[in-house]
């Protein structure tokens, strides 16, 4: 049973402030995701800003557009420095997902460090290999042009 881990940085040139309220809003997720991953936001009216305990549900189409249900929860924030969402339902066996904000550079130096852990028992590394970790890297690829046409 293999965690795995995905790394992701990225220097936005914007303020803490005006960074931080764009990522702790769960209003922007459908913004930095791919249209083919049919992504939406399905638990209503959000706070304009995240908290723990928070939860948020979402329809996602990762495979053939077939919608999964996801719910993940806030379970840590620190203001203009950090927070954490983690899978209470959905797609993968685990997913933790922390999100880090630096003052750097006259900008915000974000990283983006996910664990995840696939289902499937013995089909999980072939999908993690033929699939999952291509797709994954796709979406942080897209989000990441994303937020340089959003930030400059």
């Amino acid at each position: 049973m293999s965690v795995h881990q995905l790394v992701q940085h990225q220097q936005i040139p914007a303020s803490l402030e005006k960074v931080w309220k764009f990522f702790s809003s769960a209003k922007n997720l459908q913004t930095i995701t791919p249209e083919y991953m049919n992504f939406h936001v399905t638990s209503g009216d959000q706070p304009e800003e995240i908290h723990p305990g928070q939860i948020i549900t979402y329809t996602v189409s990762p495979v053939l557009s077939i919608p999964v249900f996801w719910m993940t929860e806030i379970t840590q924030v620190q203001p203009l420095k950090m927070f954490v969402d983690e899978q209470r339902r959905g797609p993968y066996k685990m997913w933790h997902h922390q999100h880090h904000f630096i003052e750097k550079d006259g900008g915000v130096f974000m990283t983006d460090i996910v664990h995840y852990q696939l289902p499937l028992g013995f089909l999980r590394e072939l999908t993690r290999w033929l699939f999952v970790k291509r797709q994954l890297e796709n979406v942080f690829a897209f989000r990441t042009q994303k937020v340089k046409e959003i930030f400059g």
